[in-house]
């Protein structure tokens, strides 16, 4: 049983598709995470590094987010909660 699983394990291709494949930001999102293509995965692990050097999380709900000027151009308003950030960042790539 062991060495099935061996087995399998070294012919398992790295993951391509879903999160995994990459993404071309539009301008507005690439202000924020770069212009190249990459895995939805890293844009929103980008997303939040640069929320959280600009401290926009709000202080009393750390679930919501308070956009600045450039964050507000993605997300199309002021305030958004973490749940809704992916659903504004799949309109912003291709």
């Amino acid at each position: 049983m062991a060495k099935a699983t061996t087995a399998k394990a070294t012919t398992a291709k790295a993951p391509t598709g879903g999160i995994h494949k990459p993404v071309t930001p539009s301008a507005e999102l690439g202000a924020i995470v770069g212009t190249s293509p990459l895995p939805r995965s890293e844009i929103v692990s980008k997303m939040w590094e640069y929320i959280k050097k600009n401290n926009l999380q709000d202080a009393k709900d750390k679930r919501q987010i308070n956009a600045d000027d450039k964050l507000e151009k993605v997300f199309g308003k002021k305030s958004v909660s973490m749940f809704e950030m992916n659903k504004h960042i799949s309109t912003h790539v291709k």
